[in-house]
Formats: structure tokens, sequence, C-alpha cells
């Protein structure tokens, strides 16, 4: 990767070029993110949740499942907006704007998430307006998952990453001479505390996924870096991926994924 970031902007848009493949190649979420969501968050049926960033859905069908209701999701891009529309119907109250531009009523939400999204936010403004939004003794969750260990490479990274040089970087990079943003968990919980939430908790989870070959090309193609290049460069570059999966992999990617968990509480 280059030094140059992605700007957010740009960012916002890239996963609605294609919401069902989008949905169709990623993972998901940890089992386990729900149920500390439940556990801890007091995630009940009947619960007000907010959501940042729905995407394509993934967490919000689950937000559902587990009861959240209503669910109410801030989702700035049109397809992705649509893809969830016609995923959930009336489960979802889909507003299309930003976290930084949204109306929200003062102090009304038991939960407020963002799965694998809050890195296109502006960290300082998002959390005050969830510090606004929800309740005394509130909760709020904020988690992402990496595609392996952070600054431990593993093999299909390795074999992977020449492919990837002078691609713009994602936000979730982190900073110059930090780890990883979801893996930085002084500059996120103090980013926390900061906003006024207390009862702040940082869990990672490690859990596995595994692609045949034509899946690890589809999941490369919802990247950021790779999914804003024209078509015969990304083109390049997946097929290289997929090449490298079949050929050294025997064609099945056997991954570790981490998934880094943030909960806070705004204090009663």
């Amino acid at each position: 990767m280059s030094g140059q970031r992605i700007d957010r902007e740009e960012g916002r848009k890239l996963f609605g070029l294609d919401p069902a493949a989008y949905d169709a190649a990623r993972p998901g979420h940890a089992a386990r993110v729900y149920e500390i969501l439940v556990e801890r968050c007091r995630l009940v049926p009947g619960a007000r949740v907010l959501e940042v960033g729905p995407g394509t859905g993934q967490a919000s069908r689950e937000l559902v499942r587990l009861g959240a209701d209503p669910l109410v999701a801030l989702e700035p891009n049109r397809a992705l907006a649509a893809y969830v529309r016609e995923s959930l119907g009336d489960q979802v109250d889909l507003r299309m704007s930003t976290l930084e531009d949204a109306v929200l009523p003062p102090a009304h939400f038991d939960l407020a998430v963002a799965a694998s999204s809050f890195h296109w936010v502006e960290e300082e403004l998002g959390l005050a307006k969830l510090f606004d939004a929800v309740r005394s003794g509130g909760r709020v969750a904020l988690w992402w998952t990496l595609f392996g260990e952070g600054d431990k490479p593993d093999a299909f990274i390795s074999a992977t990453s020449p492919l990837l040089d002078n691609l713009h970087a994602s936000p979730t990079q982190g900073a110059e001479g930090r780890p990883a943003h979801a893996l930085d968990a002084e500059a996120r919980l103090a980013a926390l505390g900061a906003a006024g939430f207390d009862d702040a908790t940082h869990e990672t989870v490690r859990w596995n996924a595994s692609w045949d070959t034509r899946g690890i090309r589809a999941l490369y193609g919802t990247f950021s870096p790779i999914a804003r290049l024209d078509d015969p460069r990304k083109t390049e570059i997946l097929d290289g991926v997929a090449n490298i999966a079949e050929r050294d992999f025997g064609g099945r990617v056997e991954r570790t994924l981490v998934t880094s968990l943030y909960t806070a509480r705004r204090p009663k």
C-alpha cells in the first residue's frame, strides 16, 4: 500500500458499486459479537437501536432477529440503502444520511452500533453524536473485522501483498506509526472517554473462515483500495489473487479473522 489514504467521501461511495456481490463475498460477523451485544449491551426484544453505516445489512439482519425494534439505520449510499430496504422492508427505519449530518432524537436509543463502518466517520464528531443519541445508561458498540492478525501477516497476505503495492490505503490501516485503526485500543478507548462515555471495554475475537478461488477473488474485489480502481487494473489484481489461490493454496484459502470490538456506556 502507498502512503496515500482513500478520502472519506470517496470511500462512502465504493461499497454501493455492487451491493449483492459485496453481501455474498463478505463473511459476516463473529457470533461472539452478538453474544456481547445481548449480554453486555442489553440487546433485547424491543430495544431501540441505531446503526451507523449498515452497508448491505449483514449486521442489521441479525440485530432485527435479536429484537431491535425499532432499528434506525443511517446509510448515505443510495444503492446500499435500497439494498437494505429490499431485504428488511419495514423492519428497518432506513435514513439516507451520514452520522455527522443526521438529526437524531436526544437520549433516545438503548444501543448504537457500527459494524466495520466507523472508520468512515469523523471520530470525534461521530462519538459526540452517539453520546447525545443514546439514553442515560445506554451503550455503544463499534467493531471491525480484520482479515489476518494485523501486524502478523498470514501466508495468503504475504503471497498477495506484492499485488497491492502502490494502492491507496483504507483508513483501517491506522495512523502513521500506530497499529491498525481497529487494533489501536489506546486511541479508540481514549476517544470514547473523551466523548463522555464510561465503562469502555475492548475485546478481540479470533475466528476462522475459508474461501474457494472464486470466493477469495470476490472478497478482494470488495476491499476499498481495489474497488476504487479502473476495470483493467482491478481485473489484473483480482486475477492475480485467484491465480495465487489456485496455484499455491490448492483452490481453498483458510484465514484467521480478528474482530476488534469496543463497547462503552453513557453514564447514568
